[in-house]
């Protein structure tokens, strides 16, 4: 049985978990492809909010797998605190896979990462400071370490004492850091893989044997498009592929088994850290302060206030082309409520060049001006409509000018933040 891959369109932050948790309950099991704990999202269903940041938000629903994907990168005492938070509030976790080839977060990783950002100065890329960079870094110079390598003490400790022999010099000579001994680490994270160890399986193996047997899998990406190591606006970017082939490579099932992609749409634009945007709104006042307010603006893991801007449609349809989306779910609709007038950039323009897709050059998308169409807003509460009907006249127009400029139909709609407030028009 084919298998949907759900990804951000923009720069993240678009509502995933939210959409998630909404759709997986049509599914078997919910695979997380890649990233780390530095990718929030938040979960409001049946009086729980709750801000996860490694665990699947699949694991909401009791009967169902939330797989970590060798993909990914985990924190152990993160996913420990997830673990406890969930079932101090009742929710079973018994679902819960962790992949033996997902690598991990150790301490020294988080270590380089805010140094190696404070080295950048004023030209920093804006991580979250929670090791993501350099343990991906680590993976592909092969000195890395993974999940099924706590399973052995010997192993263990072996692969921890060559990747301390690496790292140890860097942290010493190049950022004038303390070191790290075996014992150490060893000494936190043995006692991790006891806890952990349950929940570690050979995920590929489980995720073919499960589609062989017909049952249904939702792949689910962290951060977004945008924020894609290879298709964003790099180096302002997560340090994996968070596109929609990304699906594939970070969970060991073959694309062929794909044949539903659905992207996740805020109704405007957001961005955390630095970087390029065409579209950004001054946060002191008007309209990005609206934004800003109203939408609570402020990131999962960090509480960093998110940069605010019109919705960008040549970012949407470039996320269309990455991705081969086949459906949009937009969300924060209710957001826009209030507004007289609402911009849509439909197109770029720079040194007298039209755009209509994200420009491959750094230099032009950095001083990349928009080109905007204004249509009218709505001053209703949308946040109770159930139906497409019922929303007002022009928030349909709305919703039917993103399908038209995204060339994607837009089968969900979001006017709320708990999992109910979501209007069904195509999705099933």
């Amino acid at each position: 049985m084919p298998a949907t891959v759900l990804v951000g369109t923009q720069w993240g932050d678009e509502g995933k978990g939210k959409i998630t948790d909404l759709v997986s309950g049509d599914f078997d099991c919910v695979c997380r492809y890649q990233g780390g704990a530095n990718a929030g999202h938040t979960v409001i269903a049946n009086g729980h909010k709750l801000a996860l940041r490694q665990i699947p938000s699949g694991i909401m629903h009791e009967d169902e797998l939330a797989v970590i994907g060798n993909g990914c990168i985990v924190d152990p005492e993160v996913v420990i605190g997830e673990l406890d938070t969930l079932q101090g509030q009742g929710i079973s976790c018994k679902g819960l896979r962790i992949s033996g080839n997902a690598h991990i977060v150790m301490p020294y990783h988080k270590v380089l990462d805010g140094a190696h950002e404070q080295k950048l100065g004023k030209n920093l890329i804006g991580t979250t400071k929670r090791g993501i960079g350099p343990c991906y870094m680590d993976k592909m110079n092969r000195t890395g370490l993974r999940m099924q390598d706590m399973l052995d003490d010997d192993t263990f400790r072996e692969k921890l004492e060559s990747a301390l022999a690496y790292t140890n010099p860097i942290l010493e000579k190049v950022y004038e850091l303390p070191t790290y001994t075996v014992d150490q680490i060893c000494e936190t994270y043995l006692p991790y893989a006891e806890r952990l160890r349950p929940y570690i399986v050979e995920s590929s193996k489980l995720l073919n044997e499960m589609l062989a047997d017909g049952k249904d899998i939702l792949f689910e990406g962290a951060q977004a498009t945008l924020l894609d190591i290879d298709h964003g606006t790099y180096p302002f970017v997560t340090s994996s592929n968070c596109t929609a082939g990304g699906a594939a490579t970070g969970s060991g099932v073959g694309p062929t088994n794909i044949n539903r992609v659905l992207g996740i749409v805020k109704a405007y634009m957001t961005r955390v850290g630095s970087g390029p945007f065409p579209t950004e709104l001054s946060e002191e006042e008007g309209v990005g302060k609206f934004l800003l307010d109203k939408g609570h603006e402020y990131g999962v893991v960090t509480g960093r206030q998110r940069r605010c801007g019109w919705y960008d449609a040549v970012i949407v349809n470039y996320s269309a082309r990455i991705n081969g989306l086949t459906d949009i779910a937009l969300t924060k609709l209710d957001v826009l409520g209030g507004l007289d007038t609402i911009k849509v950039c439909t197109a770029y323009e720079c040194d007298g060049v039209e755009y209509t897709t994200v420009p491959e050059h750094q230099s032009i998308f950095r001083s990349a001006k928009p080109v905007y169409t204004e249509v009218p807003g709505w001053k209703e509460d949308i946040s109770g409509c159930k139906t497409f009907d019922e929303l007002p006249q022009a928030a349909k127009d709305y919703i039917e000018l993103i399908e038209k400029l995204s060339g994607v139909r837009v089968s969900l709609v979001a006017v709320g933040p708990d999992r109910n407030q979501t209007i069904n028009r195509f999705w099933n």
